[in-house]
């Protein structure tokens, strides 16, 4: 071989060698802009039942152990003797927090749901879910995850076995609520749904998003992924992480908190779910900026 041939050769494999040792996502990124993951906790606290002080000890040396960028909390508890239980959580971890709740700003006792997030809070709100006299509230960021914009919803919708016709209503009023705020920004929606994925009360909020869990493992039997806590309840699989299907491609989908600690103490009376997802090429896209699809549709 001639020395000019060795000198090409040798550029070649050098080229090859940098190539090699970018991130995936800087060669043939769309835009340039890099794949974010995401990773999203949904756990009801069951308030303050079953001894809290213990079962919070837990509930943060998991949370510390897997920091994940969003929290989602149902059944969240304050009162005169009582700090609110997200603020309580957020400070350990040294997190923001979003509490919503229908009880009057103000009182000492106040029930509902939060959201914490260890990145910048940008916007936030919430929505009393129709009909009023069911307690029910959505909660509302959008989040700076790392320079992309993040929507998250958590919600706790109606319990009983028969109404599924209120939660029909209240996940209708959901979705108007996410189309009044979501601006084309990426959105999640977490929480205690008190109704199973697929169930027909469910059916808007499917039409535009995925339930991460069934798409991870659509052959779970109802024990394996079960939220709700055999030791209180039957198996039933009721909490849920919902992505928008255009903006994220699922990864990974974990119950957690299924187990009791050493002392026998569980962290509540339901498990918790960690959903990892990749938020795809959309660079902050606004109102003026249609969420261009990502990835196809998924289940």
């Amino acid at each position: 071989m001639s020395f000019n041939g060795m000198k090409t050769l040798a550029l070649c494999l050098l080229l090859s060698l940098v190539a090699f040792s970018l991130p995936a996502y800087a060669v043939g990124s769309p835009d340039g802009v890099s794949e974010k993951t995401v990773r999203v906790v949904t756990l009801n606290l069951y308030h303050d039942k079953d001894e809290w002080p213990k079962r919070r000890v837990q509930i943060v040396e998991k949370l510390r152990q897997l920091r994940p960028d969003v929290i989602a909390l149902q059944e969240v508890l304050q009162h005169e003797t009582l700090t609110n239980q997200a603020e309580w959580l957020a400070a350990q971890l040294d997190y923001q927090w979003h509490f919503v709740s229908t009880d009057p700003v103000g009182n000492p006792r106040r029930y509902g749901n939060a959201i914490l997030t260890r990145h910048p809070i940008l916007r936030r709100g919430q929505k009393s879910l129709q009909p009023l006299d069911d307690s029910r509230t959505a909660a509302f960021v959008r989040i700076d995850l790392d320079g992309r914009l993040l929507n998250v919803y958590a919600t706790h919708l109606h319990w009983t076995d028969q109404g599924g016709a209120i939660r029909s209503r209240q996940v209708a009023d959901l979705m108007q609520y996410v189309d009044q705020t979501s601006e084309n920004v990426p959105s999640l929606v977490a929480g205690d749904f008190n109704s199973t994925a697929d169930s027909p009360e469910l059916a808007a909020l499917r039409e535009r998003f995925v339930d991460i869990y069934g798409n991870r493992h659509p052959d779970a039997d109802a024990v394996s992924s079960s939220t709700l806590n055999l030791k209180y309840f039957a198996a039933k699989r009721i909490d849920h992480v919902f992505f928008q299907r255009d903006a994220f491609a699922p990864v990974s989908a974990t119950i957690l908190f299924d187990r009791p600690d050493t002392q026998g103490v569980w962290a509540s009376d339901h498990f918790g779910l960690l959903a990892e997802l990749h938020l795809g090429s959309i660079a902050n896209p606004g109102p003026d900026r249609p969420v261009r699809e990502a990835y196809p549709a998924g289940k």
